[in-house]
C-alpha cells in the first residue's frame, strides 16, 4: 500500500475533540483535529428515552485501510457501487464515468457525459443509481454546464463497446445556479426512493436564505425531477435551506438524513436534516444561540475538514476531509453525537473526497489530489477499501 506522505504528527487526544472548518476557498490543504459539543435535537417525537434506547457505538473507533482498489484516476468525484459488482466513478474534469472492477482494479471508461463544462469546482460531480436500477439500469448524474447545474439520467448498457455504454442523457432537472465555487453536487436516493441533491450557493450568499432560489439548499424530488410529495414548501423541490455548500448526504439506520457542509473561515458542519429547517448561512456559521436556526451536531475549525462525502456505518457517520486530509468518525446516539469525533488517516493519503458504504464495516474511500488543490504523487488519485469500527 502506497502512503503519499508521512504523518506529520501523532494523532493525539486533542484529535478526539470536534473541530474543522473550511476557508472561503472551500477545497483547500492540511490541518489538525478536535471536536465541538453536541447541538440540541430538533427532531420531533425524539425524546431522550428514545435516543438512549438506541444502540450507541463505542466512544473510540478504528480505521484500517485494507487495500488500494485502483489508482491513476483523474479528478474522481462521485462514486456508486453496482449491485452486480463494480464501482462507478465520475471524473469531474474529463466528464466521464468509469467502471472499476473492485477485485482486479481494472478500469473501463463507460462513456463521456455530453454538455459537461468543467471549471473551478464545477464539472461532472455526483452520481447515483436509480432506485429501480435492477430493472431500468439508469444512472443519475449532477453536473455543471455552460449555464447551470443540472441532473440527468442515462441508460447504462454494458453490452456496448467501452466508451459507448452510456445512453443519451435525459435532463430531469435544470436551472440550479452554477459558479466557479460552491456548486454542491452530491446526489443520493433516500430510503423513500426520492432523489436528494446538495446545491451550493455559488458564492452568492443571498441565495441560501431565499426559499424561492435553488442555490444554498438541499433539494428533494421524484426520480422524474418533480417536487417530491410531502416537501415543506408546497410545489417546490426545496427541502432545507440556509446552506453554504453541501457535498455529503447519508442516512442512518433509522432513516434520518445527515449532511456535511463547508463553512467559510470559522466552522465546517455536520447537520441532521429536518424538512423546512433553516441552517443559518450566511447569518450564522456553526452553532448559534438563535432558535430560528438548526444547529449542527458537530463543527470543526478551519483547516481540519473541508468536508465532502459522508457515509453511515457501524453506528457512526464517516466524513471525508479535503483540506483536513483525514477521515472523521462521528459516533451517533439518536440525533446527537454520543462522543467526540475522531480523526483517522491524517495526512496519509492527501485530500479525501468521497466515502461510500461497502456494506457492514467496510467503506469505499476516494482521494482528491488531482483536483487542482492537491499535490498529486505517483498513483493519485485512488480508491481505497477501508475497514471501520
Amino acid at each position: 500500500m502506497v502512503q503519499r506522505r508521512a504523518v506529520t504528527a501523532v494523532l493525539a487526544a486533542a484529535a478526539l475533540l470536534v473541530t474543522a472548518g473550511c476557508s472561503s476557498g472551500d477545497e483547500g490543504t492540511t490541518g489538525g483535529g478536535s471536536a465541538f459539543p453536541n447541538a440540541r435535537s430538533t427532531e420531533p417525537g425524539s425524546p431522550s428515552s428514545q435516543q438512549s434506547a438506541e444502540a450507541t457505538p463505542p466512544a473510540k473507533g478504528s480505521v484500517k485501510v485494507l487495500r488500494t482498489v485502483t489508482e491513476d484516476l483523474d479528478t474522481p468525484w462521485g462514486l456508486a457501487p453496482l449491485p452486480e459488482g463494480g464501482l462507478l466513478v465520475s471524473s469531474r474534469d474529463k466528464g466521464t464515468i468509469t467502471r472499476v472492477d473492485e477485485k482486479s482494479g481494472k478500469k473501463t471508461v463507460m462513456g463521456e457525459v455530453p454538455g459537461v463544462a468543467p471549471a473551478g469546482e464545477g464539472g461532472l460531480l455526483g452520481i447515483a443509481l436509480s432506485p429501480d436500477y435492477a430493472s431500468d439500469h439508469m444512472i443519475y448524474a449532477y453536473f455543471t454546464t455552460a449555464s447551470d447545474n443540472r441532473i440527468v439520467r442515462m441508460l447504462y448498457d454494458e453490452k456496448k463497446p467501452p466508451g459507448e455504454q452510456l445512453g443519451a442523457p435525459d435532463t430531469i432537472f435544470k436551472g440550479i445556479p452554477k459558479g466557479m465555487i460552491h456548486n454542491g453536487g452530491r446526489i443520493a436516493f433516500g430510503p423513500d426512493k426520492m432523489l436528494y441533491a446538495g446545491a451550493g450557493e455559488t458564492g452568492d450568499r443571498g441565495l441560501a436564505q431565499d426559499k424561492k432560489a435553488l442555490g444554498g439548499k438541499i433539494l428533494r424530488m421524484t426520480p422524474d425531477g418533480e417536487p417530491a410529495p410531502g416537501n415543506p414548501f408546497g410545489d417546490s423541490v426545496v427541502y432545507s435551506y440556509g446552506h453554504r455548500n453541501v457535498q455529503g448526504l447519508a442516512w442512518d439506520d433509522k432513516q434520518r438524513l445527515w449532511a456535511s457542509e463547508f463553512g467559510q473561515d470559522t466552522w465546517d458542519e455536520l447537520n441532521q436534516i429536518k424538512p423546512g429547517d433553516n441552517y443559518g448561512w450566511p447569518l450564522v456559521e456553526g452553532k448559534s444561540d438563535n432558535p430560528k436556526y438548526h444547529n449542527p451536531i458537530a463543527q470543526w475549525p478551519t483547516d481540519e475538514a473541508s468536508p465532502s462525502g459522508i457515509a453511515y456505518a457501524e453506528g457512526s457517520i464517516w466524513m471525508a476531509g479535503l483540506k483536513g486530509e483525514r477521515l472523521w468518525r462521528i459516533p451517533l446516539n439518536g440525533t446527537k453525537a454520543s462522543a467526540a469525533p475522531e480523526a483517522f488517516l491524517k495526512g496519509k493519503y492527501g485530500r479525501l473526497r468521497t466515502v461510500v458504504s461497502a456494506g457492514g464495516d467496510k467503506l469505499w474511500l476516494t482521494t482528491s489530489e488531482t483536483d487542482g488543490r492537491g499535490s498529486p504523487g505517483k498513483g493519485d488519485d485512488r480508491i481505497l477499501e477501508v475497514e471501520v469500527k
